[in-house]
């Protein structure tokens, strides 16, 4: 998917698209992460779809729920949803960044790599 350490930096009409490509993959995983959620709060605790919503949402984004739960099942689902959570937070920054900082790196090491070859110039 990225170009290797001896290859040009990507220009970018090549990067642009990677990169909207990683943010559309990120969001998706929000909201699977989000109707796992949803589902999971209306099935195991009896609230609505406006209160199932907030509370995956804020858990998913690491700041825990509003409501807690009262059943021992929901309370058992919001255990297993938080730890859900918080490898799906770190996953999706790092599937959003990743382009960004591959590009960030590759143009400083392509730029300062001793081992590339010269550029011949033609007389």
């Amino acid at each position: 998917m990225f170009e290797s350490h001896n290859q040009p930096v990507a220009p970018l009409s090549v990067f642009l698209p990677r990169l909207v490509c990683s943010i559309a993959l990120g969001l998706i995983i929000v909201f699977i992460g989000l109707a796992i959620g949803m589902i999971g709060y209306t099935y195991f605790e009896p609230m609505s779809l406006t209160d199932a919503f907030t509370n995956s949402a804020l858990i998913l984004s690491d700041m825990g729920p509003i409501k807690l739960p009262a059943v021992a099942s929901g309370k058992l689902f919001v255990a297993i949803y938080s730890l859900f959570s918080g490898l799906a937070f770190v996953s999706i920054v790092g599937v959003i960044l990743a382009p960004i900082l591959h590009r960030l790196c590759h143009q400083f090491l392509y730029q300062y790599n001793p081992h590339q070859p010269e550029k011949q110039e033609s007389p």
